[in-house]
């Protein structure tokens, strides 16, 4: 499965199930383009740039599901209910298992910053947290402590720093 056609197969899945479609795929196309960016200037393989950008794709796959059964998203929750979804979207596809389960696993850990196991999880990280920063208008200061507790690759925080004035604090 390339990457257009899960983009293409994420898109439908999520135009089935979401009130606010237009805002669900902007938000993961724009992850999408903030991980193939930072993965290829990173010069990840061609299996991790792969599974970093699947990730960025089904990352809130969980969203519309928790708005609907909880009223809102938090990453705790997309966490837990974006696991099982995760694993059923991939049913059916050639995909190998090995690179599933990894997919799997970054899009159920997504919120969580500590533990960080590799570069596709960490750039996953850092992209999402630039699309937020934008969408959830974070403060400055917000973006100063994640920058500086979360970002770890150079070009991550080259964009972060190009988009937002982050310094990081030597």
């Amino acid at each position: 499965m390339t990457i257009a056609a899960l983009m293409e197969k994420m898109i439908a899945f999520t135009s089935a199930d979401s009130t606010i479609v237009h805002h669900d795929v902007n938000h993961f196309m724009k992850v999408w383009g903030f991980a193939r960016t930072i993965g290829t200037a990173e010069q990840l393989d061609e299996t991790a740039q792969f599974t970093l950008e699947a990730a960025a794709i089904l990352h809130d796959i969980a969203c519309p599901l928790c708005r609907r059964k909880y009223g809102s998203a938090p990453g705790t929750l997309q966490e837990k209910e974006g696991k099982p979804l995760a694993e059923g979207f991939f049913k059916d596809t050639d995909i190998p298992k090995a690179i599933q389960q990894r997919i799997v696993y970054i899009v159920s850990h997504h919120h969580t910053y500590t533990g960080v196991d590799g570069i596709d999880y960490q750039i996953m990280l850092e992209a999402d947290f630039l699309v937020n920063a934008d969408e959830g208008h974070e403060s400055t200061q917000g973006i100063q402590t994640f920058g500086d507790k979360v970002f770890k690759t150079p070009t991550g925080i080259r964009l972060l720093h190009d988009l937002y004035g982050y310094v990081p604090r030597s």
